[in-house]
């Protein structure tokens, strides 16, 4: 099977040229939840965003066989989506990220919009959000609040077949968190979804049980698998 993801010799350096991590290879497989490890500043949120072509890395990475300059970066971006742990950082609203965001790549109409953002309100309806939430400026919102939003809108989108989560329930209470976990493992297994695979970042040894099929350490020279659940 052909990997989604294939991650080449990546390296990665602080501005004054330490490096971060060196040497990093593995693949992202379809079906794959994979939980990433590492001692705290090891560079796991580093990892994820040169996955997400957001920082200057060594290496390759590549989205099913080609760079993401080769898609052309934007479009890149779309396929393989991160998700911050601290989405309040964001400007605007999430109606109007989400609106944003539906207008790249040919989704230029008015229903496409309405569509993406239908879609996106009724699950995060599901995971307690009020729809008057979706107008409330991002740093008005708190971090359960924002952290849910930012987990509808791609999945609204219905486009990302790979998402990279740093510490997505991070601000939730067990009840919601386990709630987003299923629907997010539901989503990887179903097989009319765009999602096909995720990368997640916890520091919660529980939540990683319950969700990983693939366990990787960051090490500063590598990547150590260190054991697979069975799905």
């Amino acid at each position: 099977m052909a990997p989604l993801v294939a991650v080449k010799n990546l390296s990665c350096v602080w501005p004054e040229g330490d490096p971060i991590f060196v040497n990093v290879t593995f693949n992202v497989n379809p079906g794959d939840i994979i939980v990433l490890q590492a001692r705290s500043g090891a560079g796991k949120t580093t990892l994820l965003k040169c996955l997400a072509h957001l920082n200057l890395y060594h290496g390759t990475v590549e989205f099913r066989g080609k760079t993401p300059k080769s898609h052309g970066v934007p479009k890149y971006r779309t396929y393989v989506q991160y998700i911050p742990q601290r989405p309040s950082l964001l400007p605007g609203t999430p109606r109007d990220l989400i609106e944003t965001l539906s207008t790249f790549h040919s989704r230029l109409t008015p229903e496409h919009f309405a569509g993406d953002l239908h879609r996106a309100m009724k699950l995060a309806e599901r995971w307690g959000i009020a729809m008057e939430l979706w107008d409330r400026p991002w740093g008005l919102l708190s971090g359960g609040e924002a952290q849910r939003l930012s987990l509808a809108i791609p999945y609204g989108l219905n486009r990302a077949e790979v998402l990279l989560l740093d510490e997505p329930t991070s601000a939730l209470d067990p009840t919601s968190s386990a709630t987003i976990e299923k629907t997010l493992v539901e989503e990887v297994r179903a097989a009319d979804s765009a999602l096909k695979a995720i990368v997640w970042i916890t520091h919660s040894e529980e939540q990683a049980a319950r969700v990983g099929t693939r366990f990787l350490h960051l090490t500063p020279t590598g990547i150590q698998e260190e054991y697979t659940n069975e799905v």
